[in-house]
């Protein structure tokens, strides 16, 4: 009994001494982008127009909401209507289901440069798009297609049988079960999916400099070269000229993601609740 209580005690220690660890360097990192960042946030940073003179992050981060937007609507939907296929209609373990879901994990995995080239050679040479915003959106739909894919199948394999059986009582067919009582149920865990790709969308550089370019102007079609706010960061970090913007700009990048998080957080619960 005694060693049990020691051997309680030395993990208990180690899960708090493992939770300090990750906060502290958390609160560290987002105190030193503060506490650099704030102080040189100007309003010239907001200006309509990019120059030498104000380094604007409009331009950019108007980017950003466009690109994040239509990834989004290019990747998700994929991502959903293939997990309900998946689950609800193909046979669960069947080979499949395990092929699909052994290449998701393993696409996920792979470094984002690696899409960025593929991007580099599929959408803009051999399709000729070019650097612009549509194959900087095409490359980073499939970067995230295989989180959403699984977030989606997880989520959905997560409502129980007993829902979907009730349903089927009632007389309901499968394509009204699905979309009236499972995905409902679902909808909090998919939102958490696109949570995650919304993040690395946002945070994404290698991938978009192969393929979206670097344009600091604001993009007027599919078809324009557009840097987002991380690639704007790049820039500004390589020409070693505006550290000071670059600071600024990522507290921007941070105040962002903060708040697409806390939106995103009470729109799942809302739902969650509702259904």
């Amino acid at each position: 009994m005694k060693r049990a209580k020691i051997s309680a005690f030395i993990l208990r220690a180690c899960v708090y001494l493992a939770a300090a660890l990750t906060a502290g360097a958390l609160l560290f990192i987002v105190g030193y982008i503060l506490i650099k960042g704030v102080p040189n946030l100007t309003w010239s940073l907001f200006a309509w127009r990019y120059n030498s003179v104000n380094v604007s992050l409009l331009p950019a981060l108007l980017n950003t909401v466009l690109m994040t937007a239509l990834a989004l609507v290019i990747s998700v939907p994929l991502g959903v209507f293939a997990a309900i296929y998946l689950v609800e209609y193909a046979r669960r373990g069947s080979r499949l289901v395990r092929i699909v879901r052994m290449n998701a994990e393993t696409l996920s995995g792979i470094p984002s440069i690696v899409y960025g080239l593929f991007g580099m050679l599929f959408f803009v040479n051999t399709l000729k798009l070019g650097l612009s915003m549509l194959s900087g959106a095409l490359t980073l739909s499939i970067m995230i297609l295989p989180l959403i894919l699984r977030t989606a199948e997880e989520a959905l394999l997560s409502v129980p049988d007993s829902y979907r059986e009730g349903s089927f009582g009632l007389g309901a067919g499968r394509l009204r079960t699905v979309f009236r009582v499972v995905l409902p149920g679902a909808v909090p865990g998919i939102l958490a999916g696109v949570i995650l790709g919304v993040g690395r969308i946002v945070g994404e550089t290698a991938a978009l400099l192969y393929t979206a370019g670097t344009s600091s102007e604001t993009v007027s079609g599919l078809f324009d070269s557009a840097r987002t706010l991380s690639v704007h960061m790049y820039a500004l970090s390589q020409e070693g000229l505006y550290l000071d913007q670059t600071y600024a700009t990522a507290v921007v990048l941070l105040l962002i993601v903060i708040l697409i998080n806390a939106a995103s957080g009470a729109l799942a619960k809302r739902v969650g609740k509702r259904s």
